[in-house]
């Protein structure tokens, strides 16, 4: 297994060793690699929303300023 060296602001450490303290996770590694794993399936899950979306369109980008800039205004 690899070896990664993080920093991360105090406040972060705290909640991680907090989520440890309370059971949740094994080791502050435990707890980033439930993270990472996560992130991971949301990544996978939305690619293959992609792919199963449907045929893709051509992007108008006029009408995507439009739709962009009437947000904006709201």
């Amino acid at each position: 297994m690899a070896t990664l060296n993080i920093s991360m602001p105090d406040e972060m450490r705290a909640f991680i060793e907090t989520r440890v303290r309370m059971g949740e996770y094994q080791s502050a590694s435990d707890y980033l690699r439930d993270l990472i794993r996560h992130d991971h399936e949301e990544t996978e899950q939305l690619l293959m929303d992609g792919i199963n979306s449907g045929t893709p369109k051509p992007l108008n980008m006029g009408t995507l300023k439009k739709k962009a800039q009437s947000l904006l205004n709201k």
